[in-house]
């Protein structure tokens, strides 16, 4: 049985994306309104700036109080966040995510175009299961090394 890739699995297809300057407000709307858990922050030349999740929504503005209609994404979102190429096995992307405590991967094509998210939710059992036997073993190995 052949592995999905991340491009594969994608749920949703469209890229779900907002400006910089959008407030926190407009990108909680606009996540609701597309059942998304999480918007691209992508400039006026297309280019990604960041990423904005329920989790960056909840911990970043909610649980400090800041005014979701005056605060703008750029200043809450993940600036710069880790991308992987279309061809990526889910395993491998879901591996990423364990190490390093993401739900949400932009997957971006060799030329920079953007080609949408691939979130955990993507993931079948038994990718999550190929996923962390690799965490697991990566642990290992890091601990024979010391």
């Amino acid at each position: 049985m052949s592995e999905r890739t991340v491009s594969q699995s994608m749920s949703q297809r469209h890229v779900l994306s907002l400006p910089p300057h959008a407030s926190v407000w407009d990108a909680a709307c606009v996540m609701t309104k597309a059942n998304c858990g999480s918007v691209l922050i992508i400039d006026s030349a297309g280019i990604l700036l960041g990423i904005l999740t329920e989790r960056d929504l909840m911990t970043r503005v909610l649980a400090k109080a800041l005014n979701a209609q005056t605060t703008q994404v750029s200043a809450v979102m993940t600036h710069h966040p880790h991308c992987v190429a279309p061809e990526m096995t889910v395993a491998n992307a879901v591996l990423i995510m364990i190490e390093r405590g993401f739900r949400h991967l932009p997957i971006v094509s060799a030329a920079g175009k953007i080609l949408g998210v691939f979130s955990v939710r993507d993931a079948l059992p038994r990718e999550i299961g190929n996923a962390v036997s690799l965490a697991e073993f990566h642990e290992q190995v890091n601990d024979a090394l010391g």
